[in-house]
């Protein structure tokens, strides 16, 4: 029985990911603005605490929820940066502010 089953290498580089969601599905869901990214995660959430859905259907909601999730984080991970940024800005400019040397430029 064991002689039958064909052993197949998987390559530690490439990283093997079942996943239900379609390249367009990922297409989409990386062009959505936070809002509606947050929006549909918390449907895909609703969807799965409610319960009734099969096996394949709720691989499908989490497997959504995921991708929705990253697409949220990453998008407040650049704000949260371009507000880092901005208030060093601030900060720098700050301890200048009102002094001769600034007045001199």
């Amino acid at each position: 029985m064991a002689e039958d089953m064909e052993i197949t290498e998987v390559s530690e580089t490439e990283p093997q990911t079942a996943s239900s969601l379609s390249q367009e599905e990922r297409e989409r869901i990386a062009q959505l603005p936070y809002e509606q990214a947050r929006d549909e995660l918390i449907q895909a959430v609703r969807a799965l605490e409610n319960g009734g859905l099969s096996l394949e259907d709720s691989m499908k909601q989490w497997e959504l929820g995921e991708a929705l999730a990253q697409r949220a984080q990453s998008l407040l991970g650049t704000i949260r940066a371009k507000l880092d940024a901005a208030q060093q800005a601030q900060a720098q400019t700050a301890n200048t502010a009102g002094t001769q040397s600034n007045l001199e430029s």
